[in-house]
Parts: structure tokens; sequence; C-alpha cells
């Protein structure tokens, strides 16, 4: 009798509670976004929430606990947009050029890593050692698919596969910097050209 009058209880306050660990994330990024991880208060972040501040750090005791929740939210998006892709070789780039076409409808995403990825810049930032990483394994993917595209002559012989891995990548992060300030930049197609003078095929 005991387990099934708690049980149902139990189960809607979980609920509740992860919903409200949602609410909580979603506010983090838009102040995180505008501020910053530094400037940005968890004050402030219970404010967006609807909620005291006592209440937001019984779901996240400290600042840095709300950043981790938040980057794993990061990173549950990227792999939600690739969750059913698994290509190689010049797949990859056009999956990669696709994908940053669709940021541009997920604006707090990319605002949220500009903002943290610079801050993270410093060693002694929570956020530096999962952005290294974040880059690192995004340059090892492109410098994989660049290596398949040389082997079968897709890439420009005097471009070595790790390099055109890096330019990719910087230009990247500098379009999408860009398009922040100028929504008019269209990231997806100005890359393909880009990308394009690299390679020996059609993209």
């Amino acid at each position: 009798m005991t387990t099934q009058d708690t049980t149902p209880r139990a189960r809607g306050e979980y609920a509740k509670s992860a919903q409200r660990r949602k609410e909580i994330i979603a506010a983090a990024v838009e102040v995180f976004s505008e501020s910053g991880f530094r400037d940005g208060s968890l004050r402030t972040v219970a404010e967006r929430a609807g909620m005291t501040h006592a209440g937001m750090r019984h779901h996240f005791p400290t600042k840095v606990d709300l950043l981790e929740a938040v980057l794993q939210w990061r990173e549950e998006e990227s792999l939600e947009r690739a969750r059913l892709s698994h290509p190689t070789g010049i797949d990859v780039i056009r999956a990669w050029i696709n994908s940053v076409g669709e940021n541009s409808t997920r604006p707090a995403l990319v605002e949220l890593e500009a903002v943290l990825s610079a801050e993270a810049i410093s060693a002694d930032n929570p956020a530096h050692e999962y952005f290294t990483d974040l880059y690192q394994r995004a340059e090892a993917l492109l410098t994989r698919a660049f290596s398949t595209m040389a082997d079968e002559g897709q890439l420009r012989a005097e471009i070595e596969p790790s390099v055109a891995a890096r330019l990719l990548l910087s230009t990247t992060l500098g379009l999408q910097t860009l398009w922040l300030r100028n929504r008019s930049i269209d990231t997806a197609a100005e890359l393909k050209t880009y990308t394009a003078a690299l390679l020996t095929v059609p993209l």
C-alpha cells in the first residue's frame, strides 16, 4: 500500500523537478549568451526562470554546476542534429555546411558558444577543457573527412588534410561570429563557396 501511494507522487515530483531544471537551463542559456559566464549571475538566471535564488540553487548548488548543465545541453543539441547520420568523406563536409546553415534557426546556440568559448580561452575558466576538447574533436572529424577525400583525389594535392580541417573550422567560427552581428549573412552559402576552393570536385 505504501509503495502504491508514494510511487505516483514520487514520479510526479520527479517530472516536475526535471521540467524545472529545463526551465533553469533555458534561462541560463539566455543569460550566459547575453552576459557570459563570468558576469551572468545566478540571481539573474533565477529571475529569468521565474523562481527564487534559493529555489534555483536547490537544483544547481553552484554556478559551475549550472554551466556544466548548459554545456551538456549544447552537446545534446548538436548530437540531436547528427543522430541518424554517419557520413564519410565529402558527405561529412556537406553535412557540416548544412549544420552551419541550420544554426541560423538556433541563434541561442551560436551566441552561447561564441560568448562562452571566448571566455574559456583562459585556462582557469571552468569551460576551458570543454571547448579545448570540443574543437579538437571537430578538427579530428574534419581531418578524417579530408584525408578520405585526398585518397579519392577530391582535395587539391597541395593542401594537407589537417590544414584543410583547420581552415574550415576557423572559417566556420569566424563566419558565425560575423553572422551574430549581421544576420543577413548566408553562412552556409559563403562557407560552401570558400570550401569549394579547396576541392577538385563540385561540393
